[in-house]
């Protein structure tokens, strides 16, 4: 841990690592806002109702296409300046919630809404692969474990972070279409903040190494980069087993965030009390989660060095599965908030450890192509099992075979994922 200690404040002096850390935790900040918002309206809202199969067919509305496309975008990344594509998604991305807002507070429903939320989050996972493609260029290789533990976890609380700001607000707009429209119009400041922190590196800080002189590809082209991107992940061991794991873990993953959106909306119904249902028992799940990813980052790094990253994520995939199962047999608000926190720490433990194989693994001419198509694969798992999840699941989210299915699958990830990085 002492030794972890004086990795990070070597990473905090390092003006670089801090503006990009900077532009990350105002970037997610404004993520979290917004989807509270987005949540709020299609799940909470009075005015609107959705069944298990509506929540599950908005989010593949909204993240099915941005996947299909999703490699194209890693195509893209290694040959424009990441820097720039910080800059102009971010106010990008300020506009487009400004659309948004518009549609909730006009009582839009259907394809319009949906497309506009696509738009959102299309851009939203192009900026998360740029910033971990640009992150090896403001840490050191000794220092990479404990820079994705720092930067991806901090990113994750300020998610966290933000969904909580925008429950403290509804309560001073209302839980209506004007309520739900004003928390997603306030994600455009710290949108546009994040934009003007990366404005401070120069064009070429963040790579590529290697930048194209022009960024005009034929459709060919693009599809012959994502093949190559695929490829050059896939041919070495560390880095298909990584993505592997983490493609599994987000199936699971899925399924358990139906499970508690249908609790928390169907079963849990007792808003009184300290683990209260509705949207902000759930909230004490996000927050649960936030304290896991917090917890991960400090012990990551030190698990890491003691037994490895393949033991460390076989460890965490194994008894972490486990541990869902029999916190999800007890039905209770309690034990839910515990398994969010359980969930937090396995997920974050395993995210930092695949975030560093792969640029340990991976060269920087190819990391935007394979960062993009870790990025569409743990979509693709995330909504196929939220698909999966709403014709297997009851509305009232309770079912011990779903949960059985899922701590099995947990064990079988984890002994795949062995058996992966020995062959």
């Amino acid at each position: 841990m002492a030794e972890a200690g004086t990795t990070v404040r070597s990473l905090l002096a390092r003006r670089d690592f801090l503006r990009l850390l900077g532009t990350r935790l105002l970037s997610q900040f404004g993520d979290g806002v917004f989807q509270a918002a987005l949540a709020g309206t299609v799940l909470f809202n009075p005015q609107r109702a959705a069944d298990p199969v509506d929540v599950a067919a908005g989010f593949a509305v909204l993240l099915l296409p941005y996947s299909l496309i999703g490699p194209f975008a890693g195509v893209w990344l290694d040959r424009w300046s990441r820097r720039q594509v910080l800059l102009r998604a971010n106010v990008l991305r300020a506009g487009l919630v400004t659309v948004v807002a518009a549609l909730v507070l006009a009582g839009v429903q259907g394809p319009a809404f949906y497309a506009a939320g696509l738009a959102v989050f299309s851009v939203n996972r192009f900026v998360l692969a740029a910033l971990s493609a640009g992150l090896p260029h403001t840490a050191d290789d000794a220092s990479l474990v404990s820079a994705n533990a720092l930067s991806t976890t901090s990113g994750a609380v300020a998610t966290v972070t933000g969904g909580g700001v925008a429950l403290a607000l509804l309560q001073l707009t209302g839980s209506d279409d004007v309520g739900y429209a004003s928390l997603a119009l306030s994600a455009v400041l710290p949108y546009l903040a994040a934009a003007a922190v990366v404005a401070g590196f120069t064009r070429v800080y963040l790579g590529p190494d290697h930048m194209a002189r022009s960024a005009r590809l034929s459709v060919g082209q693009v599809l012959a980069g994502m093949a190559s991107g695929a490829r050059h992940a896939w041919q070495d061991r560390h880095a298909a087993a990584a993505l592997t794991a983490i493609g599994l873990h987000r199936i699971w993953y899925g399924v358990l965030t139906l499970m508690a959106l249908l609790l928390y909306r169907n079963t849990f119904t007792d808003e009184s009390g300290a683990f209260p249902g509705g949207l902000v028992g759930l909230g004490e799940v996000v927050a649960a989660g936030a304290v896991g990813t917090l917890t991960a980052a400090a012990v990551t790094p030190s698990a890491v060095r003691r037994i490895g990253k393949e033991s460390w994520i076989a460890l965490l995939l194994t008894v972490g599965g486990l541990a869902q199962v029999g916190l999800g047999l007890l039905v209770q608000p309690p034990a839910a908030v515990l398994a969010g926190f359980v969930l937090g720490l396995m997920g974050q433990g395993v995210k930092i450890c695949v975030d560093t194989t792969l640029q340990e693994s991976i060269d920087d001419d190819h990391r935007g192509r394979v960062f993009s198509v870790y990025d569409t694969l743990v979509n693709v798992g995330y909504v196929a099992a939220l698909v999966a999840g709403a014709f297997a699941l009851p509305e009232s989210g309770v079912s011990p075979p779903v949960l059985a299915v899922v701590g099995a699958g947990y064990v079988a990830t984890a002994v795949l994922h062995t058996r992966m990085t020995r062959r």
